[in-house]
């Protein structure tokens, strides 16, 4: 439990080598394509989910087998933001919808 508040925490040292400024104690922005980047090496996770969640702004969610997971949400003009981050990630089937 204690290891991924940890881990956030080197995530968000890690993003700000890279030139992405901290906008909150638990809020990292940047360019996309370097959190991405960072997700994928340092804690091996993969988009696994995505959606429209305001005009022009993109949450996804990023997973990895050992279980952690970090929601971003990207703006229009490529700045991403690491909104949330934990562990035990679990993939659930779609549910149906009721026919029509």
């Amino acid at each position: 439990m204690v290891r991924r508040p940890l881990a956030l925490a080197a995530l968000i040292g890690a993003v700000a080598a890279y030139g992405i400024t901290p906008t909150t104690a638990q809020t990292s922005c940047g360019p996309r394509e370097q959190l991405v980047k960072l997700l994928a090496d340092q804690y091996k996770e993969d988009p696994v989910g995505i959606g429209l969640a305001q005009p022009g702004q993109v949450l996804e969610v990023f997973a990895s087998s050992g279980g952690t997971w970090t929601m971003v949400m990207t703006m229009p003009d490529g700045k991403a933001c690491l909104i949330a981050a934990g562990n035990n990630w679990e993939m659930v089937t779609k549910i149906k919808g009721n026919p029509a």
